[in-house]
């Protein structure tokens, strides 16, 4: 059996070893070949598992990093935030070539795409509420308690963020854009004086949660899954990615970029500002500096965005779409100074 990123003979013999009670694998198949890391379902003669593994190429230091998806999905197991069931980890990079866990399968789908999805309008308003409160649930999480005290640092989270970053687009990036530098030291001068801590997503959006969708029933999110870049630091940071992320409509700019779909235009989506103003009704936050964390999402998305250009460059993206991917990045600068500038 041959599947990219997936040693079948050493990866049968490890679950032997390690999961025997699920009894013996008997098929795999690619999932998401993901702008990150590979996603594959595992058939079992007991049930089916997910594996999670690091992409095949370009992997950035820090980045896709198994071990911290695994303690953080196993933290939360038993608090309001759903996720799926830690199965495993493997941390020997002889099995398949790099670490990864096992989870378990979740009854859902990841809602991208308003033509592939049937919402009626009180159900599209439902949904989106309901990726606020899970949010505001993930932020409202005790961290010290469930295990996650020293899972990141929250002082001066904003300042070493936007220095990570930065070295990240050093390492990945592909040509010289004058207005990347102008955006980064904007964002500097403009960092907010503030330090709260919370559990971080680090990448929440619609399609990073596993969706139950019935004709005749509110939707369900079953799941927040692709947690590798959560860590402990500044909750505003979470929101102003998600707000990157959702298309309004009439904005067709944003339509133009090819990442994370757009379900959010579907009518009764709560729009940007409507959804702002539900995460912070249920989770109490001050959304004061909420135009720098937009400039912020607007710039890591850049960054992520020409990582996954270089690998597609490089020949080392699985599946398809990344062609286009690249030319996203002037534009995502360019909103990112307009935010900056008060102008969304």
């Amino acid at each position: 059996m041959s599947t990219p990123g997936i040693n079948w003979s050493r990866l049968v013999a490890w679950m032997a070893a390690n999961v025997a009670e699920v009894g013996e694998p008997t098929g795999v198949s690619l999932i998401s070949g993901g702008r990150s890391n590979l996603t594959y379902r595992i058939e079992t003669q007991a049930r089916p598992l997910v594996l999670r593994r690091p992409p095949l190429g370009h992997v950035l230091p820090t980045a896709h990093d198994m071990r911290r998806e695994w303690r953080v999905i196993s933290a939360l197991a038993e608090t309001e935030v759903p996720v799926p069931e830690p199965v495993a980890l493997c941390t020997d990079e002889d099995v398949i070539g790099a670490p990864f866990y096992l989870m378990g399968h979740v009854e859902g789908e990841a809602v991208r795409s308003r033509d592939e999805t049937e919402l009626s309008p009180a159900q599209a308003r439902t949904l989106s509420e309901r990726l606020a409160e899970v949010l505001a649930a993930v932020h409202a999480v005790d961290y010290g308690a469930v295990g996650l005290g020293d899972f990141g640092r929250p002082d001066g989270y904003m300042a070493r963020q936007l220095e990570r970053w930065g070295q990240q687009w050093t390492r990945s990036k592909t040509r010289e854009l004058p207005e990347y530098d102008r955006l980064a030291a904007r964002l500097l001068r403009r960092l907010p004086d503030r330090s709260p801590a919370a559990l971080l997503h680090g990448d929440y959006r619609l399609d990073n949660t596993l969706v139950r969708l019935a004709p005749d029933a509110d939707p369900e999110i079953r799941a927040v899954v692709d947690w590798e870049m959560s860590t402990l630091g500044d909750p505003i940071a979470d929101l102003g990615l998600t707000l990157t992320y959702w298309q309004d409509p009439g904005d067709a700019e944003r339509s133009s970029i090819p990442l994370a779909g757009d379900i959010t235009l579907t009518p009764g989506f709560l729009d940007t500002g409507e959804f702002a103003a539900h995460y912070a009704q249920v989770s109490g936050a001050d959304l004061t500096d909420l135009d720098f964390y937009v400039a912020f999402g607007n710039f890591k998305l850049a960054v992520i965005v020409e990582g996954i250009h270089a690998r597609f460059m490089q020949g080392k993206t699985v599946g398809e779409g990344f062609e286009h991917v690249g030319a996203s990045v002037p534009t995502l600068i360019a909103r990112a100074h307009r935010a900056l500038d008060g102008r969304g």
